[in-house]
């Protein structure tokens, strides 16, 4: 295979911020004034039932490092790492095309969505748009899939986490320092944004920094040595505090103060780039784009799509833009900034991480993220990953996963730069702790999304449950959803599960589009809804084919019956969605006449908010 393609990573970086800004500016404002018609003169949900609990308006930048820590998970980090395997090009052009088109579209259009109806979820959104039976069924697809990946993106917590004093002790400082910026937000110094940020950063800062030193003295921090079977318990305890305790105190301002060290650290692995200047070393396409691939076992169409997942589109956005974010929108515009600002904002994180996977030497890279067995069979010779094990002070062969790799190369570019060459393995095992916080950020508001799930689900049949303010509801429905993906970690039956993830994952969002365009054909506005219907569309030919791939090919043949059932159920249950919404595009494209809502809009149909 060869190597050195000459293509240099920062003209990559450069030309994605770019394009990144230029979309923003024009296409997300262009949906956000045109199609949508955002209003600030409209009051928001957290405006309106501002309850200090849930409902809490919030200053739009912390709102937005809420935002971007909860939906950025373990996607945007490993997808591209793993779609390295067909070469750059494919992951490249999908990440920008797909960020601009489909991810950011997607999350700013259910963000206003559920906006529009009392910050209530994806499954209230269809029962009020398209009708009853179609939100019941969105809802026991939408619990599942949440559950799926609340297990998939905890395991990936407790890997990165166990058995690492430097790694556990600097993920659970952020927590006791959230909770001091939330009192002096909240309470000491209210609305203080600025004062709050200093005091986080700063903190977070000296953890960072004495976090080597913790390691080295394992005789007074030798309790933060956990193993995994204790990391799978406190984990899912961690996410039930999350839960139930005011978003105020623990939740927002722990994505808030989490999001400076995302940001920070790519922002200095795109300084590192520009510094060093490494050229890829990844060819533009590989052999596997037919298939075969020792990582990704398909071929590049459709499985890039699958692969990229969260790096460029997500269904599990959607559970958090109908979730705990719309409940904190304080204006209707902020919509724009938070939901569209923040998907492409990890489309670079996803181009950052296609970066680091592709400066390594290939043979380098199939052998940290291929099986042993697998690798050999490639008849490739590793080039300098014994001079990488020896500085990272790591085993590295045979560690699929794309965690590793992406750690390798991020600590590869930064050892290059001036003064740091001495260091590759502090930054290793600092973008191993990175990769732990991006994650569980996502983990927590996930937590809290699934439980307002289960609340309104329960809440149709006890009608108390539906109380938000209704304590013990909040608890059971807390414990009841914890407790599900929770057993799921610490068993670790999800192992098994997880390749359904990325095509549940996938589903999810072509469905949220295709909801997205019932709600613009309603508001009168159907020559706009090729927006969000030709994702939509595009995205559920392409999954519902994966899928079926991986039934016939990999799942039947290799015995896998369990899967290829899950696999069959949860399309089946998706397909009713689907043919539930574009009955409802056909009923709403019939009326030709309009009528004027509460706000003196005009539309298709009245939906009560």
């Amino acid at each position: 295979m060869e190597t050195g393609t000459g293509v240099n990573a920062l003209t990559i970086v450069f030309a994605a911020l770019c394009i990144f800004a230029i979309a923003y500016r024009f296409y997300g404002l262009f949906i956000a004034t045109k199609v949508l018609s955002l209003n600030e003169a409209r009051k928001t949900p957290a405006v309106k039932y501002s309850d200090g609990q849930d409902y809490v308006p919030t200053n739009k930048y912390v709102l937005f490092g809420h935002h971007f820590a909860a939906i950025a998970a373990a996607g945007p980090l490993l997808g591209p790492v793993l779609a390295a395997q067909f070469g750059y090009m494919p992951g490249l052009l999908w990440i920008l095309i797909g960020c601009v088109l489909a991810g950011g579209v997607h999350d700013m259009v259910v963000l206003f969505c559920s906006v529009r109806h009392r910050g209530r979820s994806l499954a209230y959104i269809a029962t009020q748009e398209i009708d009853r039976t179609t939100g019941f069924v969105a809802s026991w697809a939408v619990l599942a899939i949440l559950i799926l990946t609340l297990a998939g993106l905890s395991i990936a917590v407790v890997n990165a986490m166990h058995n690492s004093l430097w790694s556990t002790y600097t993920v659970a400082a952020t927590i006791p320092i959230a909770i001091l910026m939330g009192l002096y937000m909240q309470i000491w110094r209210k609305g203080d944004v600025v004062g709050a940020t200093v005091i986080g950063v700063v903190l977070l800062f000296l953890c960072i920094l004495s976090g080597p030193w913790v390691a080295a003295h394992p005789e007074y921090f030798g309790w933060l040595d956990i193993d995994r079977k204790a990391m799978s318990i406190l984990i899912p305890i961690y996410g039930f505090f999350a839960s139930v305790l005011p978003v105020w105190l623990l939740l927002l301002p722990r994505d808030y103060l989490s999001t400076f060290l995302k940001i920070g650290t790519i922002g200095a692995l795109a300084i590192g780039i520009a510094f060093v200047m490494p050229n890829f070393q990844m060819p533009a396409f590989t052999d596997f784009i037919h298939g075969g691939g020792p990582i990704v076992g398909g071929p590049v169409i459709p499985f890039i799509f699958i692969t990229i997942a969260c790096g460029a589109l997500s269904g599990f956005h959607a559970t958090i833009g109908t979730g705990t974010t719309p409940k904190m929108v304080g204006n209707e515009r902020d919509v724009l900034f938070v939901g569209y600002g923040a998907m492409l904002m990890e489309g670079f994180v996803a181009i950052m991480a296609l970066v680091a996977a592709c400066v390594l030497v290939p043979a380098d890279y199939f052998a940290i993220n291929a099986p042993a067995e697998k690798f050999q069979a490639l008849g490739m010779a590793v080039q300098e990953l014994p001079r990488l094990e020896a500085e990272v002070q790591e085993s590295l062969m045979a560690r699929p996963g794309g965690s590793v790799s992406l750690a390798v190369g991020m600590a590869h570019i930064f050892s290059k730069i001036p003064f740091m060459e001495h260091l590759m393995a502090y930054w290793y095992h600092f973008a191993i702790m990175f990769e732990a916080v991006f994650i569980l950020t996502a983990v927590d508001a996930g937590t809290r999304v699934g439980r307002f799930f289960l609340q309104e689900m329960i809440g149709k049949v006890i009608p108390k449950f539906a109380d938000k303010e209704w304590v013990p509801g909040v608890i059971i429905t807390s414990v009841l959803f914890t407790g599900s993906w929770g057993y799921l970690v610490y068993s670790g039956d999800i192992g098994s599960i997880w390749p359904l993830f990325g095509i549940c994952n996938q589903l999810l969002a072509s469905v949220t589009l295709l909801i997205g365009t019932t709600v613009i054909l309603r508001m009168n506005k159907a020559k706009y809804a090729w927006i969000t219907g030709v994702p939509g569309l595009f995205m559920t030919v392409i999954t519902f084919w994966a899928g079926i791939w991986l039934i016939v090919n990999q799942y039947l043949p290799g015995g896998k019956i369990l899967l290829a059932t899950l696999s069959v159920i949860v399309m089946l249950l998706m397909l009713f969605v689907i043919y539930g919404t574009l009955r409802r595009w056909f009923a709403l494209l019939a009326i030709h006449t309009t009528t004027k809502d509460e706000y003196g809009e005009d539309v298709k149909v009245v939906v009560q908010e």
